[in-house]
């Protein structure tokens, strides 16, 4: 089995209940350099148990790209600024990938990145 490398990168997904929801969540933590890039893809159908009830409702993914150091600062903007009262926030390390895209994640993530 190939070791796994710590890239210092985490992707990060979560979902929001409408296309421009999941928009402004992708633009707001790009903008504030909690994240390098994040993606906006759905619709898709979530199910769930919600206060004892099973759901079924059409929700936007967001997969957003980071630095694992500044993990924790994107996870408290979410929380603060996401609509739901608990919104799923699932980060994993990424163990590998292009060097030079990993670099620019990093980077991108820092004030005053190479954009």
């Amino acid at each position: 089995m190939p070791v796994k490398e710590d890239t210092g990168v985490v992707r990060v997904e979560t979902t929001v209940d409408s296309r421009e929801g999941a928009e402004s969540v992708a633009g707001s933590v790009v903008e504030h350099r909690l994240a390098a890039c994040a993606q906006v893809g759905g619709p898709i159908r979530s199910f769930y148990r919600w206060e004892g009830e099973t759901q079924a409702d059409e929700e936007w993914t967001v997969v957003i790209k980071t630095a694992a150091d500044r993990l924790d600062d994107l996870v408290a903007h979410l929380v603060r600024t996401h609509p739901y009262d608990v919104p799923e926030i699932v980060a994993v390390p990424v163990t590998g990938g292009n060097p030079a895209y990993l670099a620019w994640v990093r980077d991108e993530t820092r004030t005053g990145g190479s954009a």
